[in-house]
């Protein structure tokens, strides 16, 4: 026996969240630019960073927020639990009999292990997994997922299930002032949104200058952070253009001049990704993504009175 949802693709972002949500909205037929998807959900203004630069900054946060601000965009986001190599089996054989149910169902599944995947179906041995770069066949994003065993994911299994429902999505107003809003308090309250060791917002800079210092630069997990929230911040400024367009006058021209900051930022992230530029020029880099940061999150403080 095999059950498919056929037409539940997944999009190749660095951000592999937003791969599975693109996804999950074309899969819902709900239309958004990935730009709103990434700028709609906050997700754009975010950067996590780990005290010794590990990969798992853009994974490891609270998502609490997020959650609410996808709901805007027509999508409610359900966590199945969280479960790992040593849980216990019956947990285990019920989040696959709740994954099972729900994809008989047609409903959009995914899981969080190093990466985020999307279930699009199961057979008698296994469930059927979107990889989020296909032809690069990595070994930490598997086609299947086996069932009771997970032996596809090798000796690492920390491992997050989603599942997804259409709902009814807000005014394109409330999702621009939610988004705004939230971009604003990850820099002003990080710690509402961090976990221990992990850094949110301008203490995400600082956090990253240390790690360099301390000599995580040339690491795997600096290109990695830095791969990840450039393209953020790309989407950020995307997110602008788009915000220009629905408005005219002041509005239209802070959201272009916010756009064109934000392009800047995602430029000095991409060239702070690199493993091989120097420690001190790394640095200068960062300290100026950090001022730019800062000055965007003063201005869309001044923007958001402006609706």
């Amino acid at each position: 026996m095999e059950k498919r949802i056929e037409n539940l693709k997944m999009y190749p972002f660095n951000t592999t969240l937003m791969g599975v949500l693109k996804g999950v909205f074309d899969y819902y037929d709900i239309s958004l630019s990935d730009a709103w998807l990434f700028g709609g959900s906050g997700h754009a203004f975010l950067i996590n960073i780990h005290e010794q630069l590990c990969p798992s900054g853009p994974y490891c946060w609270n998502p609490k927020t997020f959650y609410e601000l996808l709901r805007n965009l027509g999508i409610e986001m359900k966590d199945l639990g969280f479960l790992h190599r040593g849980s216990n089996p019956e947990e285990i054989k019920h989040v696959e009999e709740v994954l099972k149910k729900y994809i008989d169902e047609n409903v959009a599944c995914s899981f969080l292990n190093m990466e985020n995947q999307l279930i699009f179906g199961y057979n008698d041995k296994q469930f059927l997994v979107r990889q989020p770069w296909p032809k690069d066949d990595l070994p930490i994003t598997p086609k299947t997922l086996t069932f009771h065993t997970w032996k596809d994911l090798g000796d690492e299994v920390h491992i997050n299930f989603y599942s997804f429902a259409k709902i009814e999505k807000a005014e394109d107003e409330t999702i621009i002032r939610h988004s705004l809003s939230y971009a604003a308090d990850m820099v002003r309250e990080p710690k509402r949104w961090r976990q221990e060791h992990y850094y949110i917002g301008l203490e995400a800079y600082d956090a990253w200058i240390q790690a360099v210092r301390d000599r995580f630069g040339s690491s795997h997990g600096n290109w990695w952070n830095g791969t990840v929230w450039s393209e953020c911040r790309e989407m950020a400024s995307k997110y602008f253009v788009e915000i220009a367009s629905k408005y005219k006058g002041s509005i239209s021209e802070k959201a272009m001049n916010l756009s064109r900051q934000y392009k800047g930022i995602a430029e000095l992230l991409h060239k702070a990704s690199d493993k091989k530029l120097a420690d001190d020029e790394k640095i200068k880099t960062l300290l100026s993504s950090r001022e730019a940061e800062e000055s965007c999150i003063n201005e869309i403080e001044e923007f958001l009175h402006l609706f």
